[in-house]
């Protein structure tokens, strides 16, 4: 989101000032008694992310009394516009949190350390390659560099309406044999009845659910040529999950209608009260569940159904280090201690996420039946990279492209040939910008 309005220019400065200059530079220490000073920008929002980010901080300061971490409160809603203004002003903070997608252009513009050759052993060993592949770009140099240290993840799955489901007598798949998009059409299909719907897709943003489910046809939506340069592509891959959507919306009318301009949580009152048996959401949505469902609502956690494989597209929430910081070893292990598998089990279950610890997928509070956890965190086994998001452009292709377009055809206002031909011509003219 690109807060333009004076309120958030008001929010850049207060921030800039919050973090002090330079990652460090006005408050390092002149006298070598005095702690080396950090100030880290976290956007941890939900109540028991938040404590447990702070929590964190104060086990280390107090363990490290020679490095001393300033704990600093930002919001998704405006970061990446706080963080230009701060690269540009020489007052980044030493370490940033932020999302995978977001260290592209920062990357490239020289803002972040590339981490390659910083990340110790045992924390580069306990998270997989296929993460540590959501934070690897162009360096510009012709190059890749690693420029974060991916923490957190998220995956789709579906909440069930447990009641709904017994009913209707289906298969319950697990994370082992999850359900084929056949075999969740059908279910859908048959939880509906008289003024009830197997299944509610909430489409207000529908451009990351649809992109990451596509991949389990192989649908990337994207190609780069010989050239060099990359088009948008929507082939038969890409077409088999919008398609099969707009099915259970208008051919099989299992889905909820209603729903299809909601955002993620707004379907879950109508949840409760039994008018669809299922939402695909992501697994954060699971909290709210817990907290909102009336007493003796019954529900579960099932896995996203599988195309010609159960591959999502992963985005991490990640930890980097400003270029410009005077401390970027100290920074490091900060971050090493931070994302520890204990610690990042803590991260995980406050904002109810993925973590991409090995060691902390398998903490039993990751592996518990009660809330989901196992399916949840199973699913982190099907997260490949998203490589849509390695595209430069991608947020003006979504925001001005797809998502308008995507919104029209799940509203049946346009067919499947006419919104690949909006998502291909029109995306094209959006990426032709970025590649002169």
């Amino acid at each position: 989101m690109r807060i333009t309005s004076a309120l958030a220019a008001a929010a850049v400065l207060t921030l800039a000032a919050a973090c002090g200059g330079g990652g460090g530079g006005s408050e390092s220490s002149s006298s070598p008694d005095e702690p080396v000073k950090i100030d880290f920008l976290s956007l941890a929002w939900q109540k028991e992310s938040v404590a447990a980010n702070k929590q964190l901080v104060d086990e280390w300061n107090k363990a490290n009394p020679g490095i001393q971490v300033t704990y600093v409160q930002g919001s998704w809603d405006n970061v990446n516009d706080q963080l230009v203004t701060q690269f540009a002003g020489g007052t980044a903070p030493d370490v940033i949190h932020n999302d995978s997608p977001a260290l592209s252009g920062f990357a490239s513009d020289g803002y972040l350390l590339d981490l390659k050759d910083k990340l110790p052993a045992e924390l580069k060993s306990d998270i997989p390659q296929t993460a540590w592949d959501t934070v690897t770009f162009g360096d510009g140099k012709g190059g890749q560099g690693v420029y974060g240290v991916p923490f957190l993840q998220e995956s789709q799955v579906i909440i069930a309406n447990k009641k709904l489901l017994d009913e209707a007598g289906v298969r319950i798949p697990t994370a082992n044999e999850p359900w084929t998009w056949d075999e969740f059409s059908a279910a859908a299909k048959k939880m509906t009845k008289g003024e009830s719907y197997g299944v509610a897709w909430a489409m207000k943003s529908p451009v990351n659910k649809t992109l990451n489910l596509a991949l389990n046809f192989g649908g990337t939506f994207f190609q780069t040529g010989a050239d060099g340069k990359t088009t948008v592509k929507v082939g038969p891959e890409e077409r088999e999950v919008l398609q099969r959507i707009h099915d259970q919306l208008y051919k099989d009318k299992s889905a909820d209608p209603d729903a299809l301009g909601q955002g993620t949580a707004d379907p879950l009152p109508a949840f409760y009260k039994g008018k669809f048996a299922m939402l695909p959401a992501g697994v954060y949505l699971r909290q709210q569940v817990v907290e909102q469902a009336p007493d003796g609502f019954e529900w579960v956690t099932l896995p996203a159904p599988k195309g010609t494989s159960a591959q999502q597209g992963a985005v991490s929430q990640t930890l980097s280090i400003a270029q410009e910081s005077e401390h970027p070893e100290e920074a490091m292990k900060f971050i090493s201690f931070f994302l520890n598998g204990a610690n990042q089990a803590k991260l995980a279950k406050g904002d109810w996420l993925l973590p991409t610890s090995q060691k902390a997928a398998a903490d039993p509070a990751m592996t518990t039946e009660e809330n989901g956890w196992d399916v949840a965190t199973a699913s982190a086994k099907s997260l490949v990279v998203a490589p849509f998001l390695k595209v430069n452009g991608f947020d003006e292709w979504k925001s001005k492209v797809a998502t308008p377009a995507l919104q029209e055809y799940f509203a049946n206002k346009i067919n499947i040939d006419q919104v690949a031909a909006k998502l291909v011509e029109d995306g094209n003219k959006v990426l032709e910008r970025y590649q002169r």
